[in-house]
């Protein structure tokens, strides 16, 4: 048995959940200790940068799943970890007003839940699609649960940002734990009965963790694939922390003016998904190698663009150049996703966990590698060149990155198309 549409649809409300509650720390929690209680920027990012650094677990989180014989409870488990260091880190930030270095070391004990959290749940449901989820639907899958993911996202922030007004501690605590309880009980509800279902695993004869690591590593499309994710990812993030600041000075954009271009372009985000998930899977048109490469060509092609906007004048809009940006990302976004549930499931079997957790851990060390490293580029660039060319010479190398990419995908992944549902077989 595979993965009906609507359980897939039941997996994407677990990842909604997740996307949740980790949106309170990049967003609602930052915002508190900027603005409210004055704190150096530099303290929120060191803290969500903390639980990327506890993400590298995932391998073992995934190894577990796999050798425990039921990733449900690892799912369940982890989301109520997660919740737990979510309530946490909301709390500690009201105590910031009493005691600093109380308020921190509950915030980084907080931000190593949330980032156990994460890696527990989250490489356990992708481990899970990729094992239950037919060959033919996979693109979809990874559409809808991450389409999903940005909803609940949007949702939380909206919401919470309406009800937090005016603000007060009381209120915060009551915001975030309505949140984490409604995402426990969201996921428990979703998961319930899923695994049993599709995917009845029986557990293995002990494994020590360092050898099945070594056996994974040991296959060269896990070993190529992970480097892929680590250099496109960095690429993916190079202009996270840089695409605001640069519309502020080079193109004079108000604060609300630069916050709506990022709306814009997690917007051109979302239609490049819903692309190719309506395109390789509903109309059957290209592989997902074939999305992969060109959502990289496009990227880099633009990245071109606003490279270019950086050194003189152009006709084109930074909106639109922004929303086309979002666009390609997006496109390859979503293909890679798919492209990891189909090759997790290739190899020494039981294993898919241990392999998304390998590739899990790569994202997560580029996502704060590649997004620090867009930041002191440019600030070092600043310090010889004028602002234009210093961000311009910024976008310009991560096309290159992106071009890279592009580069190692049409070597490291393999041409093929999308089965018709004629072709499945009980089991796959």
């Amino acid at each position: 048995m595979t993965l009906s549409w609507t359980q897939i649809m039941r997996l994407g409300l677990v990842q909604m959940a997740l996307g949740a509650i980790v949106v309170l720390t990049t967003s609602t929690l930052n915002r508190l200790m900027v603005v409210e209680f004055a704190l150096p920027a530099v303290l929120p990012g060191a803290l969500v940068g903390l639980h990327y650094g506890i993400q590298l677990s995932r391998p073992r989180w995934g190894f577990t799943s796999d050798t425990g014989g039921n990733r449900t409870r690892w799912i369940i488990g982890g989301m109520l970890i997660l919740a737990l260091g979510g309530f946490g880190a909301a709390f500690a930030v009201t105590l910031f007003a009493q005691s600093f270095w109380i308020a921190l070391i509950l915030s980084v004990a907080a931000y190593i839940l949330i980032g156990i959290g994460v890696g527990a749940s989250g490489t356990s449901l992708l481990a899970l699609m990729a094992t239950a989820t037919a060959p033919h639907r996979r693109a979809a899958a990874a559409t809808i649960t991450w389409l999903m993911m940005i909803f609940g996202i949007a949702m939380t922030a909206g919401l919470a940002g309406q009800f937090l007004d005016p603000y007060s501690p009381v209120r915060l605590l009551i915001v975030v734990g309505v949140i984490v309880v409604g995402a426990c009980a969201l996921t428990t509800f979703a998961i319930w009965g899923i695994e049993r279902r599709v995917t009845p695993m029986q557990p293995e004869a002990p494994t020590p963790f360092m050898e099945g690591l070594r056996n994974v590593w040991s296959e060269t499309k896990t070993r190529n694939f992970t480097l892929f994710v680590f250099l496109s990812m960095n690429a993916y993030f190079m202009q996270e922390l840089i695409l605001e600041p640069y519309a502020g000075l080079v193109f004079n954009f108000t604060p609300g003016q630069s916050t709506a271009l990022s709306g814009m372009q997690n917007g051109g985000v979302f239609v490049g998904m819903l692309t190719v998930g309506i395109m390789a899977t509903g109309l059957k048109i290209g592989s997902l190698r074939a999305w992969v490469i060109s959502g990289c060509l496009g990227s880099c092609a633009i990245l071109s663009v606003l490279c270019a906007s950086g050194f003189a004048q152009t006709t084109i809009s930074l909106s639109a150049i922004v929303v086309a940006l979002g666009f390609f990302n997006g496109m390859f976004a979503v293909a890679a996703i798919g492209s990891m549930m189909a090759l997790a499931s290739e190899g020494r079997s039981q294993r898919e966990g241990t392999r998304m957790g390998l590739w899990g851990a790569s994202q997560a060390v580029a996502a704060g590698f590649g997004g620090l490293m867009g930041a002191a580029l440019v600030d070092i660039l600043r310090r010889f060149i004028a602002d234009g060319p210093a961000f311009g010479t910024v976008f310009a190398f991560e096309a290159l990155l992106f071009l890279a990419a592009a580069l190692m995908a049409a070597r490291v992944m393999e041409n093929r198309p999308a089965l018709p549902a004629a072709s499945m077989v009980p089991g796959e």
